[in-house]
């Protein structure tokens, strides 16, 4: 080994004996200590495992922290929930101004840790001075959302990974005031990263103040959210002898939902019994993530053998839904809708709502916004009604932060149907508003397909598709977006591009962002963006025609493009 080599190697052994000695969690401990060993003996395999947990630090942006389980600031762990909360907690009291004490309420899911770092964080809150408020027990994200505005709360913590892989955990951070319980946005982010930093680099965990001086919410708060949500659409006749399937996806939407669901007045849900409760190993999917190919599997299964008219599911944090109908064209019988079918039909039911019986919107600010990459629908719906409409970059912290917002969704299964209540995607909300579309439907003696036809009529034929490329090494995704920039194709699948805009520099109303758009002359668009939660690269096409089936045909010629221009920068 050279000098440099051996000086690297006491280096990294000599930060990770520094983690050890402050980690309070036995399992991390002995996970680092065998490392250690490892690396001492110059076992490469374990050498190169711990350069990568101390090579660098998990970040933390606007989506929080999200990673995998593990020691070493590079992972999940006790150590580095205790930073971040101190941290927080330190740009919170900055922000509150002298004598003023902020508030924070914590919630936390199902996954494993999650109730730990939860708990950690509430002492450490109580610790710093801060009136520290933890949920009752594990529930799902909306409901933490709610609580933040609900409270009055200063700022709100989620810990979840929401459908990242069982392996995962996260640490999701909302702000109250003037933020209205929204999730951080920069400049928040920066600035609470660097305290966190600050921390990490001056003070031992065991220096940290704690307390258990912190409070518990009771049940009432828990009773205000399902009273909410509940009144977001009370069952209409037609829901009456309503057949649906819902899943939990191992997660900590069940309780929450079955309560709403009855309060609401719908028939009761068949379960499924093996996903309903909350399971940290997920031990049924592959993913737990109701996008993922197999992961409605034993959905599909239940609904065949009860003759089920609709499927419902929440992804494991319930803050995402997916919905599933029965289609004879389809292989086994059912096909599971996009986040752009469930989120323009859910725009339309919103639209309907904010004008009054002679058309003319009820509040000339009403706007239905979405992300940038979800489909150019919203607007021909918002147009048709005479309401706003605002694209935003990704993300419910930029979608809720639409003036005037009535209705916003993503294509990735996130909707936001009750914004009077909630600031962020709420899986639940939207089962309940999706139930109620489909309640009216039946009323008039329809189906859900029926419903998706006369959209079609109306607005047209949109499809939505989207490709996407999960790499080991993140940098592999930087590499490809300057590619990318440094060549920009002038065509894909045969069609020139009428307009390329980048954003990383920001456009119009637009902040900045890691973006290329293509619109093409044929009226089809193509965008592409690495993903804010894993280390993918995501490629969204959309197209419109006059048929479903031109836009089908349409579709397959844009992705075939969007392939080959892929292949040419990997």
């Amino acid at each position: 080994m050279s000098a440099d080599a051996a000086s690297r190697t006491d280096d990294l052994l000599e930060a990770a004996r520094a983690w050890l000695a402050q980690d309070p969690d036995g399992q991390t401990r002995d996970e680092l200590r065998t490392l250690i060993s490892g690396t001492e003996e110059a076992d490469a395999a374990a050498a190169a495992e711990l350069a990568n947990r101390f090579s660098q630090r998990l970040a933390f942006g606007t989506a929080g922290l999200r990673g995998a389980l593990g020691a070493g600031p590079n992972r999940m762990n006790r150590v580095l929930v205790a930073q971040a909360a101190a941290g927080l907690a330190a740009f919170l009291r900055e922000r509150a101004g002298e004598g003023d004490a902020p508030s924070v309420v914590i919630g936390y899911d199902g996954r494993r840790n999650s109730d730990v770092f939860a708990r950690d964080s509430a002492e450490i809150f109580a610790g710093a001075g801060l009136h520290a408020i933890l949920l009752p027990r594990m529930l799902p994200t909306p409901v933490l959302a709610f609580a933040v505005r609900h409270l009055g709360a200063s700022a709100g913590v989620m810990v979840t990974a929401s459908h990242n892989p069982p392996d995962d955990n996260g640490y999701k951070v909302y702000l109250g005031g003037d933020d209205d319980g929204a999730q951080i946005v920069s400049p928040s982010d920066s600035s609470i990263a660097a305290h966190i930093q600050r921390i990490a680099d001056t003070t031992e965990l065991g220096d940290l103040p704690r307390s258990v001086g912190y409070s518990n919410a009771d049940e009432s708060l828990v009773e205000a959210y399902v009273t909410a949500t509940a009144a977001v659409s009370p069952a209409p006749a037609g829901a009456h002898g309503l057949r649906w399937v819902y899943t939990a996806m191992h997660g900590v939407g069940w309780e929450t939902l079955s309560r709403i669901v009855a309060s609401a007045g719908y028939p009761a849900p068949i379960p499924v019994e093996a996903q309903l409760h909350p399971d940290g190993a997920f031990p049924t999917v592959a993913f737990p993530n109701p996008e993922e190919p197999g992961a409605l599997d034993l959905a599909y299964e239940t609904a065949r053998e009860n003759s089920a008219d609709l499927i419902i599911a929440n992804d494991p944090d319930a803050d995402r839904l997916a919905v599933a109908i029965p289609d004879a064209s389809a292989e086994g019988g059912w096909r599971m809708l996009s986040g752009n079918d469930v989120g323009l039909l859910l725009g339309w039911r919103a639209a309907r709502a904010a004008v009054d019986e002679n058309g003319v919107p009820r509040d000339p600010s009403a706007t239905l916004a979405c992300s940038l990459v979800s489909s150019p629908g919203l607007g021909r719906i918002a147009e048709h009604y005479g309401l706003g409409f605002r694209e935003t970059l990704t993300g419910f912290k930029w979608i809720s932060r639409a003036p005037g917002l009535v209705y916003g969704y993503e294509e990735a299964l996130g909707y936001l149907v009750n914004p009077g209540t909630v600031r962020d995607k709420d899986g639940i909300s939207a089962a309940i508003a999706m139930l109620g579309l489909i309640g009216q439907a039946r009323e008039e003696g329809q189906t859900i397909a029926d419903v998706l036809a006369e959209f079609r009529e109306t607005f047209g034929a949109f499809a939505s598709d989207q490709i996407s490329i999960r790499v080991d090494d993140v940098a592999e995704i930087a590499a490809m977006m300057a590619r990318l920039r440094d060549d920009l194709p002038r065509t894909v699948g045969g069609i020139a591009a009428s307009q390329v805009d980048d954003l990383r520099d920001g456009l119009g109303d637009l902040p900045p962002g890691d973006v290329l758009r293509f619109a093409l002359e044929d009226g089809s668009r193509l965008i592409v963006r690495p993903s804010g939660t894993e280390p993918k690269l995501k490629l969204y096409l959309d197209v419109r025609a006059t048929t479903e089936k031109k836009a089908r045909k349409r579709l397959a010629e844009l992705a075939a493009g969007a392939r080959e221009m892929l292949d040419a920068v990997r």
